[in-house]
């Protein structure tokens, strides 16, 4: 194996003032191989692959390159070499367009409009459909994850990494990318995969390395186990069983009648007439494939954008179309974007101070902030919802993903809402704190919080809401209950094909 691997590597540690991230890993990578590792949030994945592919220096340990020695320093060392990587916070720049960022990776004798139709080529090939001339800011997370494949496979790597690929992909995204990941592992080309799908993990990979607390702790072929034997050597245990009991909903929190809005860019999606209830004490769905007016909607929801009609949107019988966020939440109304770092949380910010994006507790009169109550509450959010983090001094960017977005949740739990909106609730976090999440929602509405739930992956839907919606091309379906709902039905009115069908509340 030695002689042979793509890559080795040896007793690579990494360490920071609050955690050890890496601790002696060792791992190889063969030709054509589909290496999966795994593990909880906080295991030290996301460093690893960082270290590999030059962007985190390693404290200790040795990288081997097709049997070489290498001390990849940057990642442009690493594109040289032939290593690419998808990460899963992104690396784009939001002014430029799709096209430009993909550009800055690439040869730079390219011109623009080369990358451009290589770019429409590649998505085509794929699937993955990008328009290259769109500002990145403009795209939904699930577009901004596809400008990142197709940016990496345009590099023809020998090894690619893959950082939660598909953590907001529809399923059908998810065939086709596994599709051109199988057809370059055929061809030669190494993929490195981090993913909290255990289903993806034994469908898609040959191999896997297990971590747990920055150590490598188990090596298996994932195809030879099921899904409660991977999370065993993941997490030490299977995650528990969700109970989701049928209840009678109560009044009326979030009536939304007739909303029409014009899109606020060139690349966005026109709001058409859109109506949708939620009642105290019950789970609305809605699912669809990324870009079909779920940002637009979110932000018309949360108070970010107040252009509706007063009544077209109402907060507990509140007419609210034009309050901002601060007014929504006086209202009850507490909000979960998709993006983490920028929206959910500042980056530079201590944990304890990020309360105060969306928390006045602490605020006493005269303005005075209460930084020992910040502290205290924070540390009572990391306790409670089992966040590894340096304390509630940690800044955000300090966090894995996942840690991160189980904090933000649990902050916006903790507010006790009367109505809580979240947008892709799980997204990069692994079983066993999905569970936790999925499980505190299921407590949120069983306590009679109303709760609208947006999320492109169909079995979490499933699994948390009483009703569910589609939203499509700006568009939303009627609602289904629970129980009618199925994958093929669901994925019909993906595309809009819901024509005949009658809400059903």
């Amino acid at each position: 194996m030695t002689a042979s691997a793509r890559l080795q590597l040896q007793g690579i540690t990494k360490q920071y003032p609050a955690v050890v991230a890496n601790d002696g890993i060792s791992l190889s990578v063969l030709p054509g191989q589909t290496h999966a590792v795994l593990g909880e949030n906080g295991a030290g994945k996301s460093t690893l692959m960082k270290i590999i592919y030059g962007a985190v220096r390693p404290d200790a340990g040795q990288v081997l390159w097709n049997g070489h020695p290498v001390h990849v320093r940057n990642p442009q060392e690493a594109r040289a070499l032939g290593i690419s990587m998808v990460f899963q916070h992104f690396s784009l720049f939001d002014t430029l367009t799709v096209a430009e960022n993909v550009w800055l990776g690439l040869d730079k004798h390219l011109a623009l409009a080369e990358v451009t139709r290589r770019i429409e080529a590649k998505a085509a090939e794929y699937g993955l459909q990008v328009d290259p001339a769109r500002p990145v800011h403009t795209l939904s997370v699930g577009e901004m994850q596809r400008v990142e494949i197709i940016r990496a496979l345009l590099t023809n790597p020998q090894l690619l990494i893959l950082d939660e690929p598909t953590s907001v992909l529809t399923p059908q995204a998810v065939d086709r990318l596994f599709v051109v990941l199988r057809k370059l592992a055929s061809e030669g080309c190494s993929i490195l995969y981090i993913s909290h799908k255990l289903h993806e993990i034994r469908a898609l990979c040959d191999a896997c390395t297990v971590l747990r607390g920055g150590r490598v702790t188990g090596e298996c072929d994932p195809r030879q186990e099921s899904n409660a034997s991977l999370s065993r050597m993941m997490i030490g245990a299977e995650p528990p069983h969700l109970e989701h009991h049928d209840r009678q909903a109560g009044d009326e929190v979030l009536a939304v009648e007739r909303l029409s809005l014009e899109r606020d860019s060139p690349f966005g999606i026109d709001l058409q007439d859109v109506s949708l209830q939620v009642r105290a004490g019950e789970v609305v769905g809605i699912a669809g494939v990324s870009g079909n007016g779920q940002r637009e909607l979110m932000a018309a929801l949360s108070g970010e954008d107040t252009r509706a009609e007063p009544q077209a949107i109402r907060v507990a019988g509140q007419p609210a179309g034009r309050l901002g966020p601060a007014r929504r939440r006086r209202l009850g109304l507490h909000f979960v974007p998709e993006e983490r770092l920028g929206r959910g949380a500042v980056p530079t910010l201590p944990l304890a101070h990020n309360l105060m994006l969306t928390r006045t507790d602490a605020v006493g009169r005269g303005g005075w902030i209460d930084v020992k109550a910040l502290r205290a509450q924070a540390a009572d959010i990391i306790r409670r919802f089992n966040v590894k983090a340096g304390g509630p001094q940690a800044v955000a960017r300090s966090l894995s993903g996942g840690n991160l977005q189980k904090f933000i949740v649990g902050r916006e739990i903790d507010a006790r809402p009367k109505l809580l909106v979240i947008s892709q609730p799980t997204w990069g976090v692994d079983v066993g704190a999905a569970a936790q999440i999925r499980g505190e929602i299921l407590a949120l509405r069983d306590a009679g919080c109303a709760v609208l739930v947006v999320s492109e992956e169909l079995e979490e839907l499933f699994e948390v809401s009483d009703r569910l919606h589609v939203i499509s091309k700006g568009r939303l379906s009627p609602s289904l209950p629970r129980a009618q709902a199925t994958t093929g039905r669901i994925g019909e009115w993906m595309s809009g094909l819901w024509e005949g069908a009658h809400a059903q509340a």
